[in-house]
């Protein structure tokens, strides 16, 4: 494993990654981008140390545990500018109305430290896979591209219910940015908020590192 700092947030705060694997990264896992999203944080640090035990991908592997660390430490879905991140991307469908001040999208695309570095390491390296780890009232694989083979072992797995539409807009996020606009697959992967950490790794962990060695013969 190698750390790297690949931005900063409004606060100055280092924003890091971690490689493991020693093939170029070709999957991103992401956890934190809506800072009071705990859950996604701890998974992320999970996959982290499972990795570091024992890593089964030929392929490079990168993790960005917490990209809104500013929201984390202040426990608000926005970042220190009060901007969604997930409604910032620059994606076509990107807009500067919103109608709850917790999907604020920022005074233009793309204008947040946070997503700058975001999008920045997602254009130098050649994707295959994306995970967003979120969380919400319910368990959740909003998917967005061609997810198969991934999506499937993990419905398989734990019966978590497969979506590709939220049921409402969702302008500047990150599966139209990825998922649909660069053909990157992108599951944005909603955990159960409140969840035991404890008990939320040992629900989610093995079942994702089983499906992420699916895609062992793409890379």
């Amino acid at each position: 494993m190698k750390a790297e700092i690949i931005g900063r947030t409004i606060d100055k705060l280092a924003i890091n990654a971690f490689f493991f694997g020693t093939g170029k990264p070709r999957v991103l896992i992401i956890g934190g981008v809506h800072g009071d999203e705990k859950e996604g944080v701890a998974l992320s640090y999970g996959l982290m140390a499972e990795f570091a035990k024992s890593y089964p991908l030929k392929f490079g592997l990168t993790v960005i545990p917490c990209l809104n660390l500013d929201g984390f430490l202040k426990n608000t879905r926005q970042n220190s500018n009060g901007v969604d991140l997930n409604r910032n991307l620059p994606t076509n469908d990107w807009r500067a109305d919103y109608d709850q001040k917790r999907f604020y999208p920022g005074k233009t695309a793309n204008s947040e430290p946070e997503n700058i570095a975001l999008v920045d390491f997602i254009q130098q390296h050649p994707l295959i896979f994306i995970i967003s780890l979120h969380s919400y009232k319910k368990e959740l694989l909003n998917i967005n591209g061609d997810c198969n083979p991934v999506d499937q072992s993990i419905h398989e797995a734990l019966n978590i219910k497969l979506e590709r539409d939220m049921g409402y807009p969702t302008p500047g996020c990150l599966g139209t940015f990825t998922g649909l606009e660069r053909s990157i697959p992108t599951i944005t992967y909603e955990l159960l908020r409140g969840s035991n950490v404890l008990e939320l790794r040992k629900r989610h962990l093995y079942p994702i590192v089983s499906a992420l060695k699916l895609l062992n013969d793409q890379a």
